[in-house]
């Protein structure tokens, strides 16, 4: 007999210990298992159905067992499925370095396997880029209020969540906040870019007073995720950019959560004035959605300056961070089909399609008398529920998913994150079923 999802339930509970969880919770709250994926849906293995509103943690871009990504593996597999990266390569490695480059303006990219991992690639690039060239005061990192980056230390150090920093304090490095660009603090009356350009004059003032200090600024381009899908005006990235390049400070682009494709483009940076010609960061981190959700890996790519400040005859002078990982064929190689897949299928301008076609049934939601802050960007659908109470996020958990619908809120945020592959249909569904939790008085 096969097992039965109590079954699975019990053996996870006693054998994993699940991320980002109070296993406590787990007394009263069950653990979903799930037996397999279709599209956009995820499948217990009792056949109930719940819509992926959130692409699995952001990362599922073209639908759980996507054909096409499962035949490049299923190829790569009887090829090479991994060898060391120190003085070695292999074909999907380098393919995909060469696209990356092609596509985001920088170059020589470097493999990690997650998004903090890249995080914390990029700030000892950038502190080692200024050490290398006599600048030892350097050392400092500016992050956004509110910000999220990842939860080792070097990546939490610039993180401003008090849920996951706060207890690790002792063992952070000082870094600089600075006022968020989040459009939903700005003053009545105030516009987003008003307000982008406000929070812009607070990095100025801290760039005037201790620029000799920083090494690097990062930030979320357009919306900072675990803040709550807090969005803003690509005004604050270019201003951004001009105060890094005047005071001689990196700007790191973290589009872990926001790269391929969330934001309507394939990385949310192109908003504030494109890429490949003109605005570019001087790294850029990616992650989650580069193998559409199959493998982990993440990929940091950066100036020639900067990979030049550590070319060099002494050994110490180069960039030794490693991992037994690093640049994985077989995650490279499903990077490659996704990145295949946008070129193939015209994805953006689908998904451009998609959210116009729903732009009316959010607008009658966005409507609801307990929302506010109803906001779109590219893939992304978010508001606030005004009257929340204690354990709304858990409540909404339970009860969205007793209708078929998986989304994990933050606080008093809801927010959709879908895979591309889903409906009109789909996402009509997903937005009634949120309606009628409102009527309903979930709190």
């Amino acid at each position: 007999m096969n097992p039965s999802n109590q079954d699975w339930l019990e053996r996870s509970r006693h054998a994993v210990w699940h991320p980002c969880t109070q296993m406590k919770r787990h007394e009263t709250l069950p653990i979903v298992p799930i037996a397999r994926g279709e599209g956009a849906w995820l499948v217990d293995f009792e056949g109930r159905r719940y819509l992926d509103g959130v692409s699995s943690w952001w990362v599922n871009l073209f639908g759980h067992a996507n054909p096409r990504i499962n035949a490049a593996l299923l190829d790569q597999m009887n090829t090479l499925e991994h060898v060391i990266l120190a003085g070695f390569t292999q074909r999907p490695v380098v393919e995909l370095s060469e696209k990356l480059g092609a596509l985001t303006g920088l170059g020589h990219a470097f493999y990690g396997s997650d998004g903090a991992s890249a995080t914390e690639i990029a700030l000892k690039m950038s502190y080692h880029y200024w050490r290398n060239l006599g600048r030892e005061r350097k050392t400092g990192f500016v992050s956004l209020e509110n910000s999220y980056h990842g939860e080792t230390l070097g990546a939490l150090s610039v993180t401003d969540v008090p849920l996951f920093s706060a207890t690790y304090a002792p063992l952070l490095r000082q870094t600089q906040r600075v006022k968020s660009p989040d459009w939903r603090l700005a003053e009545p009356g105030e516009s987003a870019e008003a307000y982008a350009l406000r929070a812009a004059a607070e990095l100025e003032a801290l760039f005037e007073a201790r620029a000799d200090e920083l090494a690097a600024l990062i930030v979320e381009p357009l919306c900072q995720g675990a803040a709550g899908m807090a969005m803003y005006h690509p005004a604050y990235l270019r201003r951004a950019r001009e105060l890094c390049d005047r005071y001689q400070v990196h700007l790191i682009a973290d589009e872990i959560a926001m790269g391929f494709g969330r934001t309507g483009t394939l990385f949310a940076c192109e908003q504030a004035g494109g890429l490949r010609e003109g605005w570019k960061p001087d790294f850029i981190c990616l992650s989650k959605g580069i193998t559409g959700g199959y493998l982990p890996l993440s990929a940091v790519l950066t100036t020639d300056a900067v990979y030049a400040a550590f070319y060099d005859d002494e050994v110490g002078r180069g960039f030794l961070h490693s991992h037994s990982y690093t640049g994985n064929a077989l995650a490279c190689r499903a990077a490659l089909e996704v990145l295949a897949i946008f070129e193939d299928d015209g994805v953006l301008a689908a998904n451009r399609a998609k959210a116009a076609a729903v732009a009316a049934d959010f607008a009658r939601l966005a409507a609801h008398p307990r929302v506010e802050h109803a906001r779109q960007l590219g893939m992304i659908w978010a508001f606030e529920v005004k009257d929340a109470q204690p354990g709304f996020s858990g409540r909404v958990f339970e009860a969205a998913l007793a209708r078929g619908l998986l989304v994990r809120p933050v606080s008093n945020t809801v927010y959709l994150m879908p895979p591309y592959v889903v409906s009109i249909g789909e996402l009509q569904q997903a937005f009634d079923v949120l309606h009628r939790l409102l009527d309903e008085g979930l709190a």
